[in-house]
């Protein structure tokens, strides 16, 4: 449990990321492992994975993805499918920032990346940027905010921070927020590369009231 105190308004703050007693708590829910697979999926009802109106805002963390291809600019992506619905091809509108360093200090930069970013697109959503690199000591790592996928009322917002070790030995840090524009509830989210498998890493999806 978070340590909780009072900051100089009276106002309580938590002093870790996790439960807050009387505030809120956030629940482990399920916990994905990959080994040369194609893709991870969490669906509502199938495994003990919980994807409903149980929770308004859902966390999934993933840690040491590495991608199985080498060549081909391989990113970690993300997609979602509307109850009822098939094919992981929900509409999205999103954004794309991006910034880094290279380890020779050769160079470094911070820029909005428009190939990153969809206007009403179906693909997969990159959340990470660049070629997530194929060496042995290479991964990406982050997490990915759902909120209220359940509604069926509004849009359903979606913001990522993420981390890459990237090819060429390139330190990446991607921003990304937007919302799968339908007023179906989304149940069911899927985590690839978009190119080869996952070779290894674990996503974990938690559950915040």
């Amino acid at each position: 449990m978070a340590l909780v105190k009072l900051n100089n308004r009276g106002v309580r703050s938590a002093t870790t990321f996790g439960s807050i007693s009387g505030l809120g708590e956030m629940r482990f829910i399920k916990k994905l492992t990959a080994s040369s697979d194609s893709e991870l999926s969490f669906v509502d009802g199938t495994d003990d994975v919980v994807l409903d109106d149980t929770y308004k805002e859902y966390l999934f963390t993933f840690n040491n993805m590495h991608p199985s291809a080498t060549t081909g600019n391989p990113v970690l992506s993300f997609q979602g499918n509307a109850a009822g619905g098939s094919g992981y091809d929900e509409t999205m509108t999103t954004t794309h920032w991006r910034t880094g360093h290279n380890e020779d200090d050769s160079d470094q930069f911070l820029s909005y990346n428009t190939g990153g970013d969809q206007a009403e697109g179906t693909a997969f959503q990159q959340i990470v940027d660049g070629d997530t690199g194929g060496d042995n000591d290479q991964s990406c790592a982050g997490y990915l905010h759902l909120f209220n996928p359940s509604s069926t009322t509004f849009v359903k917002h979606f913001i990522s921070t993420t981390h890459s070790s990237a090819a060429n030995d390139v330190t990446r840090q991607t921003f990304n927020a937007g919302y799968f524009n339908t007023t179906s509830a989304i149940d069911e989210i899927q985590f690839k590369f978009s190119t080869g498998n996952i070779d290894a890493g674990d996503i974990c999806l938690y559950g915040i009231n």
